[in-house]
């Protein structure tokens, strides 16, 4: 159960994040979105990676996965809590700057429009960026090969698939508009020298 002060502010951290989320994509998730490019692969990994966020809750509220902790020196989970943190924290930032252009998958919605100011003023995929984050925070904070883990390993994988996909529609649905704002950010990380 709860024997670890980290499970219970991963698990706090879990619901601002989801809380965050269903915020932010409640609104719009019953708007049509009118042309959607998601491959199969890219279902089957988003699908994967909802379990990888589920799997931590096992680890939280028992004692399933215990066989499989490792250990890491405590400052470098508290690195994990401030990441997990930050990755709330942009999350909201990219949905407020989003708004009814967020889509679930691939795809755009009708009268779609190119987002470039708030956090994407400095970084192409905020988004993937704060995912990214939580990701890299969980095996800092929940320090087992299960647990820890069960979010990174396809969030990578879906993250190598998407981003390239999603510039490539990008490009096409938005030309030079979109090729000169990739010239002006980063695609991960902010762009702090151009």
């Amino acid at each position: 159960m709860f024997n670890s002060i980290l499970k219970i502010i991963y698990f706090v951290e879990l619901v601002l994040i989801t809380t965050v989320r269903s915020i932010g994509t409640t609104k719009f998730r019953r708007e049509e979105v009118r042309e959607d490019r998601s491959s199969t692969l890219d279902k089957i990994l988003l699908g994967v990676n909802g379990i990888g966020m589920i799997i931590p809750i096992f680890y939280v509220f028992s004692s399933w996965f215990d066989f499989a902790d490792y250990a890491l020196p405590s400052w470098l989970s508290w690195v994990g809590v401030v990441m997990f943190a930050g990755a709330a924290v942009l999350l909201w930032a990219t949905h407020q700057a989003m708004g009814r252009n967020w889509t679930p998958t691939l795809g755009f919605r009708e009268d779609h429009a190119l987002v470039t100011e708030g956090v994407f003023g400095t970084i192409r995929h905020p988004m993937y960026t704060a995912h990214l984050l939580w990701a890299l925070a969980q095996p800092l904070i929940l320090t087992n090969w299960i647990s820890g883990f069960s979010f990174l390993i396809p969030q990578i994988a879906q993250l190598w698939l998407r981003i390239g996909a999603e510039e490539e529609m990008m490009l096409e649905k938005f030309g030079d508009d979109y090729q000169v704002y990739m010239n002006k950010t980063g695609r991960l990380l902010p762009t702090l020298f151009k």
